[in-house]
């Protein structure tokens, strides 16, 4: 050891092996945490390093591909987030009309894309669309696959908001351009292209949607991300069984004999092989043959528990309950209605979710369109709107808001309580959420009604039509005759 070396060790020998010792243990609690292998770790633990992220798409699209089940989860979101059909508005006519031209035009057709777009966000857990405008201030619509996103860039501070989007090199393109990102206050045509019809007044961007995604993190989750690998052994599970039931009636005839030679053993083999015998037939042998059979002895037991129990892990993983997965799990209507509920709700976040997305990127277009033609207004309420997520449920709301109803306006009308309280009541027993103060300013300005019913009308209203009271009658029902009141027909 030189003296340099000695004053150094003197001096701070202590200290370098403390921090020796202390990057010796972090490595090696990073190789016997499970976690690393599939945990960036710039981000750790929020995003997945790319080549296991890869992986999980690889893994998830595959599945979709060729297992049965993991294409009915994934239709069966699709089914209830959008099957019921999806509607944009606003309160602006002329942004109305554009919307319901863009909704509807040949290139978009988001009614039909809206299915598209479900499928892929379930099965990648992100969604990556690309909005191209014309010259006319009209956007396109298309969405890049998740696997053909190599990164993702964002801001230094926020992780959710995205600046750009790098694609995947292919053998085509070795270096491609990045997409860069969506940004409402730096979209602005070039200069000129109100002039220059033929070119696109905007770049090409990109949105990015997520989710299953953990807070802090870039990407999301795939729905099918938890069940791949018990989809996986589901599958083997199912495929050993098949084959077993298939060899357990596997028989082979043995015909013991004496045979002068090995040639007229095997002629004698030949024979019985060209013309083997059928079930049922009878077989005469003299005494120089004895038949046999013999089939392996394989027993199959009672797997039928162990099947069920990965169908539950599959079923708990995806949030859907056994019924909707062809596995009735009790007899009853109130079993299958009690389990239905969890995944109703999930069915109810998703829908949220996704009409969210499709107002966000409604809203884009609408921008651009108001920088172009100026016919619309970019600051207008925009709304997508879903179908019901269990339609069962409206005859018990329905009950349930009537007869709500009723002991509401009792209280009304001993001044116990205010309008709102009786206007929230009432839609909250009909499963409505509403803003109450604006929906009663909103009463305010639309006035009296024109139709009373019966009996409500006001003294100078009655000469106006009135609607019934009863219900008609229904066809083959019994309809009760009037009291007689002594009084001649007209």
């Amino acid at each position: 050891m030189t003296l340099r070396e000695r004053i150094a060790n003197r001096l701070f020998g202590t200290t370098i092996r403390a921090l020796a010792n202390r990057a010796a243990l972090a490595a090696v609690r990073a190789l016997d945490d499970p976690r690393d292998s599939s945990v960036s770790a710039s981000t750790y633990p929020r995003d997945r390093y790319p080549y296991d992220r890869e992986e999980v798409l690889r893994d998830a699209l595959d599945a979709w591909r060729v297992n049965p089940l993991a294409r009915r989860v994934v239709a069966l979101t699709s089914q209830y987030v959008v099957g019921g059909g999806l509607e944009i508005s606003s309160d602006h006519e002329p942004t109305h009309d554009f919307l319901q031209e863009w909704w509807n035009h040949p290139l978009n057709r988001m009614s039909v894309r809206a299915f598209e777009w479900c499928d892929e966000l379930t099965r990648s857990g992100n969604l990556f669309p690309l909005l191209s405008t014309g010259p006319d201030g009209m956007t396109y619509l298309r969405a890049v696959p998740a696997a053909n996103i190599q990164d993702i860039v964002t801001r230094p501070n926020d992780v959710e908001q995205p600046t750009g989007f790098l694609p995947k090199p292919t053998a085509d393109d070795p270096d491609p351009a990045p997409w860069p990102a969506y940004d409402p206050q730096n979209d602005h045509p070039t200069v000129g292209a109100k002039q220059e019809l033929s070119a696109s007044p905007f770049p090409t961007v990109m949105l990015h949607y997520a989710i299953n995604r953990p807070i802090g993190a870039m990407w999301g989750e795939s729905d099918l991300a938890p069940i791949t690998r018990w989809l996986s052994r589901y599958a083997s599970w199912l495929e050993d069984r098949v084959r077993l039931n298939r060899f357990r009636f596997a028989f082979l005839y043995v015909v013991r004999g004496l045979f002068p030679s090995a040639a007229d053993r095997l002629e004698r083999q030949a024979e019985l092989n060209a013309n083997p015998p059928n079930p049922g037939s009878i077989l005469v042998a003299d005494q120089t043959e004895e038949w046999d059979v013999i089939h392996p002895k394989l027993d199959t037991f009672e797997a039928e528990r162990d099947g069920l129990t990965i169908k539950k892990m599959l079923a708990a993983g995806s949030g859907t309950p056994l019924h909707f997965l062809a596995e009735p799990e009790g007899s009853t209507r109130t079993t299958a209605e009690q389990a239905g509920g969890p995944t109703y709700r999930h069915y109810e976040q998703r829908q949220l979710f996704f009409t969210w997305l499709l107002e966000s990127v409604a809203r884009a277009t609408v921008r651009r369109r108001a920088l172009i033609t100026g016919d619309v207004d970019p600051e207008s309420n925009i709304r997508v709107t879903g179908g019901d997520i269990s339609p069962r449920d409206n005859a018990a709301l329905a009950t349930a808001g009537t007869t709500m109803m009723g002991a509401a306006v009792g209280l009304r009308d001993r001044e116990i309580i205010d309008d709102e309280e009786l206007l929230r009541l009432c839609y909250k027993f009909t499963g409505e959420q509403i803003d109450v103060p604006e929906m009663i300013e909103r009463g305010k300005k639309a006035g009296p009604p024109k139709v009373y019913a019966r009996g409500s009308a006001p003294e100078q209203q009655k000469d106006q039509p009135t609607l019934p009271t009863t219900s008609p009658p229904v066809p083959g029902q019994r309809v009760k005759a009037p009291a007689d009141n002594g009084k001649e027909p007209a």
